[in-house]
């Protein structure tokens, strides 16, 4: 199983923009999630085509199953 936590931000020009961090260390401490997309934020590190972050909009984990068939 594959998990990854996606953390999503609104950008200057009201897009969403996601963040991906595979593996999180689990379980998810909501505040610790809510504090690094803040300083996230405010270091003003990121930058996409919609502009920069400006807010925090959500935070998921997606858990994905992978299987391999070996065909040849």
């Amino acid at each position: 199983m594959a998990k990854t936590l996606e953390l999503q931000f609104t950008t200057e020009f009201g897009k969403t923009a996601n963040l991906s961090v595979d593996n999180p260390k689990e379980p998810i401490d909501e505040e610790v999630v809510k504090l690094s997309m803040a300083q996230i934020i405010a270091s003003e590190v990121f930058t996409t085509a919609s502009g920069k972050f400006v807010a925090a909009k959500g935070a998921r984990v997606i858990d994905r199953n992978v299987t391999d068939y070996v065909i040849a």
